[in-house]
């Protein structure tokens, strides 16, 4: 467990550099404990007896955010989800997705969605008579994950737990109506680094806590994709600072340009008057 201080300190006397959260705020074990009452207490508003469903890819969100509704709800009410589309999910995250599912005792499901992903690909296309753009192709498989998340949570009296971090969701790194849906959202409002390191306040494996994100797809890693590190995005959304002004202007560029996928569908006020409730 980490100890209970507004900074990380690693061991300098082993060589290693300290490291300093850049919310100087932050503190893992009472955020873990923070967010670990606030699920319990939105299950109670919003799902009382429910079961918490959550889909696992084997990487640090799902893993870490499977942790918190472990400790919030007990083993017996979460139920992980690993939904593989062939060749983009490999054995290793199947593998990955299965090790957190051991280490948490959880009840685990596998929904293979190959079937219906080249099905509704091969559909499309064919109604489109040309083939589809490689952006569909990649935002495709989350949709239909997400799809196959909520016909499994409401068969089991399930709330399907959302596992985006405010780093990925500023830059809009992620599927609107895929990875960007869900019932709740325990980790929103953490950054990457805030992330992991309730993470390691929780004792999920470090090799999960630390696995490099990556789409499965591009052979890229997410950072190698972006052009930017995680790190610096987490230093300039919490203090405002950034050292290269090309990476500040594409960053705030991304974020502008998404802003959409974090707010309601707009909608038509005819001005009516609404006297229900």
């Amino acid at each position: 467990m980490i100890s209970a201080e507004t900074a990380c300190r690693e061991a300098q006397g082993a060589g290693r550099e300290e490291t300093v959260f850049y919310n100087k705020d932050f503190d893992p074990e009472k955020s873990a404990a923070e967010t670990i009452a606030w699920i319990r207490e939105w299950f109670e508003e919003n799902g009382k007896g429910c079961n918490a469903v959550i889909g696992i890819s084997g990487g640090k969100d799902s893993s870490i955010a499977a942790a918190l509704l472990k400790e919030a709800l007990g083993k017996e009410r979460v139920i992980g989800v690993m939904m593989p589309n062939d060749p983009d999910v490999t054995e290793a995250d199947l593998a990955d997705g299965q090790k957190l599912i051991d280490h948490l005792g959880i009840k685990g499901y596998t929904v293979n969605i190959s079937g219906s992903y080249d099905a509704m690909a091969a559909q499309v296309a064919g109604a489109l008579g040309t083939a589809l753009s490689e952006q569909t192709k990649i935002n495709l498989a989350p949709r239909l994950r997400m799809s196959a998340l909520y016909a499994l949570s409401q068969s089991v009296n399930g709330r399907v737990a959302n596992t985006c971090n405010l780093s990925e969701d500023w830059i809009g790194y992620s599927t609107r109506y895929g990875d960007t849906a869900g019932d709740f959202s325990p980790l929103s409002h953490f950054t990457v680094q805030e992330v992991k390191a309730i993470g390691k306040a929780l004792g999920v494996p470090a090799e999960l806590v630390e696995k490099t994100p990556d789409d499965g797809l591009s052979g890229m890693s997410d950072e190698d994709k972006l052009g930017f590190t995680y790190d610096t995005l987490d230093r300039y959304i919490r203090t405002g600072e950034i050292d290269d002004p090309v990476t500040r202007e594409k960053i705030d560029r991304l974020h502008h340009l998404n802003l959409f996928k974090l707010q309601l569908m707009p909608s038509f006020d005819p001005g009516f008057p609404v006297v229900g409730m």
